[in-house]
């Protein structure tokens, strides 16, 4: 097993996970519950950590990463009261309305 990079909390690791599983490369979540010993130990050693189960998928487990960092927040406006929707929600915070399927 391989490490392949710190999470910010544990609902971001688990999805990083899930993806680099979806894709074939096997990964795991550890230190998934050491948050609760920041402040006892550093806070940074703290972090979830996103493992490999196998070495050679390095390389492009780490493109893939990179790949989602990259992916744009799309806007648009809600069809029901005109507020404009930012970020990657699909459903309109003001009223309800879902977004528009282009």
């Amino acid at each position: 097993m391989r490490r392949l990079q710190h999470a910010p909390n544990a609902a971001i690791a688990q999805v990083w996970a899930d993806l680099l599983t979806e894709a074939g490369y096997p990964a795991v979540v550890q230190r998934l519950y050491l948050a609760g010993a920041a402040g006892e130990l550093p806070p940074d050693q703290c972090l979830p950590e996103i493992w490999l189960r196998h070495d050679e998928h390095e390389a492009p487990a780490r493109a893939l990463l990179a790949e989602l960092a990259r992916i744009p927040q799309r806007r648009w406006v809600c069809p029901g009261c005109g507020e404009q929707v930012e970020g990657g929600f699909e459903q309109c915070w003001n009223c309800g309305a879902w977004m528009p399927a282009d």
